[in-house]
């Protein structure tokens, strides 16, 4: 959920000042990119992955913070709640053995992870939903300990009028349930995957991401079970839309977990823009800097979770950048198969983002969003449609048209030919096999009819690092 704010109570002056300063920053960075201000260099790959800390008895244990300060990694850092944490990977050009680097570096990271729970008593898991999460885990006594995510929660129930939050989800089998605070959204953990690109291609690659989020989410999908139900192959995309639903009844569009309202045109700023004008302000935190830091606009973006986002960011000479970050796929089920899905994305958006006839003009955006929530209920058994207007299975999209795009796409920037071969042949078995993380854990618990066997056999897999079409039940 981004940076840490410095106040612990807002007032309507906060709120009336912070909102002027957002629209300076707003207009400064719609000026900038006219002006040709943002970076229009090569493309940088980055990641982000969410995981669970958990006990002995395969349920989560509240222990970021003691682990945290164990860890000691400027790489690992807190998030929403004291049993989850978040593990960055550093920013590779996409090139040579980009892939490669940020595998290499993923494995020393979730390894040394590993070794620190171990001395906490706990154990680490990358997995969508935890099939052993209980509701009464979600409580804000397992909040992290930071004014950002106590303020959030203030103010999107000030939103809601006190009004618990509902969680309505229809799939395979049906949850129904209120909750008193926004601590659902701990219960979804990502692998969220940042693409910087130059500043001329950022809209269409946002365009392209939008695309291809139903095809990753149907390849990745590894959420199906919440508080012993089974619901959608990747619950983790409902559940947090309903998670942190602050949104005014009469404008649904505007949830702050959204697909988003459209294609963007050749302004990528566009999306700040509509962020101004369309989304309450949650963290009203004045930022001493200058405009061109865009501390506000960035503050602001952090609080309205697009599965497709567009940032700001910084290189090391302070010159402004721009990066899409894909939201939509889970976190695991182990690092080749997280690593093997970036591949595919970056091959893939950047083939689509480059072609001469925008594909996005091929396919409406309501019709993409629809394939998204299609992708999300039913995984590689989906169906979607594509450019030429025809419903067609998941499993044969991606084989037949998306797979090929995405290696075209890797060779095209050059990335090593051996990386390239071997993160595409784990997609490829994942196709074959048809078993994503969600199948696996689908058919596992029809033959066991047990989440906590489903929690051990999944680590033990994951721990010997293998992908998942390789798992056995």
């Amino acid at each position: 959920m981004g940076r840490e704010i410095g106040s612990s109570g807002f007032t309507a002056d906060d709120f009336a000042r912070f909102h002027q300063r957002l629209a300076l920053e707003t207009r400064h960075a719609h000026a900038a990119y006219a002006r040709g201000d943002f970076a229009d260099a090569g493309l940088v790959a980055g990641f982000e992955l969410e995981a669970w800390l958990i006990d002995d008895q395969l349920s989560p244990v509240p222990r970021n913070v003691s682990f945290l300060e164990r860890l000691a990694s400027p790489l690992v850092v807190p998030e929403l709640s004291r049993f989850n944490v978040e593990l960055n990977g550093t920013p590779q050009p996409l090139r040579d053995r980009a892939l490669s680097r940020l595998e290499s570096e993923l494995t020393a990271t979730w390894q040394q992870c590993l070794r620190v729970a171990r001395d906490e008593e706990s154990a680490l898991i990358a997995i969508g939903t935890l099939p052993t999460v209980r509701e009464t885990d979600l409580s804000l006594a397992s909040m992290s300990p930071s004014k950002r995510y106590a303020m959030l929660n203030e103010q999107i129930l000030v939103l809601r009028g006190g009004r618990p939050l509902t969680l309505d989800i229809s799939g395979i089998d049906s949850l129904c349930t209120t909750h008193a605070d926004v601590m659902l959204e701990a219960a979804t953990t990502s692998f969220q995957v940042h693409l910087q690109t130059p500043a001329g291609e950022a809209a269409r690659t946002y365009n392209a991401s939008l695309l291809l989020a139903a095809p990753l989410v149907a390849l990745a999908a590894n959420s199906p079970f919440l508080f012993e139900r089974a619901l959608w192959h990747e619950t983790r995309i409902p559940l947090f839309e309903q998670a942190v639903d602050c949104c005014d009844p009469e404008h649904p569009e505007h949830l702050r977990v959204t697909f988003g309202s459209g294609y963007l045109d050749a302004d990528p700023t566009a999306c700040f823009a509509e962020n101004l004008s369309s989304y309450t302000v949650l963290l009203p935190f004045a930022v001493p800097s200058p405009i061109q830091s865009y501390a506000h606009l960035r503050l602001h973006n952090g609080t309205i979770w697009r599965w497709n986002r567009m940032l700001i960011g910084f290189d090391d000479k302070d010159q402004p950048h721009l990066r899409v970050e894909q939201r939509v796929m889970p976190a695991g089920p182990s690092i080749v198969d997280m690593i093997a899905n970036a591949a595919f994305y970056y091959g893939a958006v950047c083939m689509l983002a480059r072609q001469q006839v925008a594909p996005e003009s091929q396919l409406p955006f309501a019709v993409a969003r629809e394939n998204f929530y299609r992708a999300a209920r039913a995984g590689l058994g989906a169906r979607l449609v594509w450019f030429d207007g025809r419903e067609v299975s998941a499993v044969d999209l991606l084989e037949r048209q998306l797979l090929p795009l995405a290696r075209e796409g890797l060779m095209r920037l050059e990335l090593d030919a051996a990386d390239v071969a071997r993160y595409l042949q784990v997609i490829a078995g994942r196709l074959r096999s048809r078993q994503n993380g969600a199948a696996w854990q689908l058919a596992h618990y029809a033959k066991h009819r047990d989440f906590f066997r489903l929690t051990a056999d999944y680590l033990e897999h994951q721990r010997r690092l293998v992908p998942v079409h390789e798992w056995t039940l």
